[in-house]
């Protein structure tokens, strides 16, 4: 007698979705295992929300005092100075000295300089001094990042680092999610003063998650911080080529195609909308990430990392090249919605790469670089569509700028064909 074959689960439909959605879902295998990096994580989530309310009121309150797009640009390029030359040496600081006290410090900073935010909301407004508050925002921002950037590898496993990095991004999207809807709700609202004042108050669950991780010295003891260790390494760099190739193509995305210090005109001009509209602008770019981060499951399976920083920047450009040439609200916060969630994919491999090619002792050097390109790239890519507004108009700053990335990405693929073929099974950077 022949008895009928078992039942295959997979051919349950049940089961086969659950099967499926595993298999994109997010990996939460980091939160699990390390108590460390999962306080990391709720902490620096609340305090993201924080900054982004911030990083959306100064803008808003520059244009509404000014009616300039490029003075509002400008609020981005008032931290670039202070942005390289700290997040240089602040990376090298990182590589001297225990980071999570570095941490410490530049979170009491941080704080220190959202509540001298709220004082000139209180007292009266000036754009001057938003500009300095902007500057010196940036330089503690660029030491702290390197310190923070190398805890990661040191709590989790090497295999779990791409599942860690899509779990930070959707930490951080949903803090530029919340944030400047938050922002945009709080300006028209309650003002200014409100917005800077809830900044002030999250930075304390991020000292909580900081305060509660062992101490982190570097590996060997660490290298003396100064202009010798910036320059070792830059050297170090500079032999990488693939390594170098992430900061190149970066740059080229954000210089070229950040469209965000036009948020403000775009949604006066184009949209004919206020604060609200510009928040939902800024939000729709973090909420495709998070929705990208959501259901990035598969990212940890993808061995040619290359190849998906590649495709994942081209996108970006024709995305916002799309959103530039919008005449429909609906349509410009889709365009935006798949230019972020481009972006997180970028950014997740970008992350791995470094994590996985970097010694311990050179990673707060380069995780300042990493600072450097990632926050920098977009200040100067604010100065960028400012002045093009002013030159070419809104729509053909934000439209060339997003052709211009996807022309720059293919040469960097022909002209570096290692970074194309970079398998993270036989890393080679």
């Amino acid at each position: 007698m022949t008895l009928p074959d078992a039942p295959d689960s997979r051919d349950e439909p049940g089961r086969g979705v659950a099967a499926r959605f595993r298999r994109v879902a997010l990996d939460v295998s980091p939160l699990r295992l390390s108590p460390g990096f999962r306080r990391l994580l709720i902490g620096d989530a609340v305090s993201v929300i924080g900054t982004q309310v911030t990083a959306v009121a100064v803008p808003i309150q520059v244009y509404v005092q000014t009616h300039s797009g490029a003075a509002v640009g400008f609020v981005g390029l008032a931290g670039l100075l202070p942005l390289i030359v700290f997040g240089l040496y602040g990376g090298a600081i990182a590589d001297a000295v225990d980071r999570r006290q570095l941490v410490i410090l530049t979170t009491l900073g941080q704080a220190a300089l959202s509540t001298v935010l709220l004082a000139q909301a209180l007292a009266g407004h000036s754009t001057a001094l938003l500009y300095g508050v902007v500057a010196v925002q940036a330089g503690l921002f660029s030491m702290d990042s390197p310190a923070r950037s190398a805890f990661t590898p040191r709590l989790l496993p090497v295999h779990l680092l791409p599942s860690a990095n899509a779990l930070k991004q959707v930490e951080f999207n949903i803090g530029v999610t919340v944030g400047p809807l938050l922002a945009g709700l709080i300006v028209a609202g309650p003002g200014y003063a409100t917005a800077y004042g809830l900044d002030a108050v999250s930075f304390a669950a991020s000292m909580w998650a900081v305060l509660k991780l062992p101490p982190m010295p570097p590996a060997g003891g660490g290298r003396k911080a100064g202009t010798a260790s910036v320059l070792e390494g830059l050297a170090f760099l500079r032999t990488r080529p693939v390594l170098l190739m992430t900061f190149v193509v970066d740059l080229i995305a954000m210089i070229f195609a950040m469209p965000r210090a036009l948020f403000p005109s775009i949604a006066h001009d184009v949209y004919g909308g206020g604060p609200q509209t510009a928040g939902a602008m800024y939000s729709a770019l973090a909420a495709g990430a998070l929705l990208g981060a959501l259901f990035g499951g598969w990212l940890g399976r993808v061995h040619k990392q290359g190849v998906a920083v590649l495709v994942a920047i081209v996108a970006w450009g024709l995305a916002i090249a799309a959103f530039g040439l919008s005449n429909r609200l609906w349509f410009g916060l889709l365009m935006l919605a798949l230019a972020g969630g481009a972006d997180m994919i970028s950014a997740v491999f970008r992350n791995a790469i470094l994590q996985t090619a970097a010694p311990d002792e050179m990673r707060g050097r380069l995780g300042g670089v990493f600072i450097v390109v990632v926050a920098g790239g977009p200040r100067l890519g604010d100065g960028r569509a400012g002045l093009g507004s002013e030159l070419v108009g809104i729509r053909g700053a934000v439209v060339s700028g997003g052709l211009a990335v996807v022309a720059l990405t293919a040469i960097c693929a022909a002209v570096v064909p290692r970074f194309r073929r970079y398998d993270v099974r036989e890393p080679t950077a």
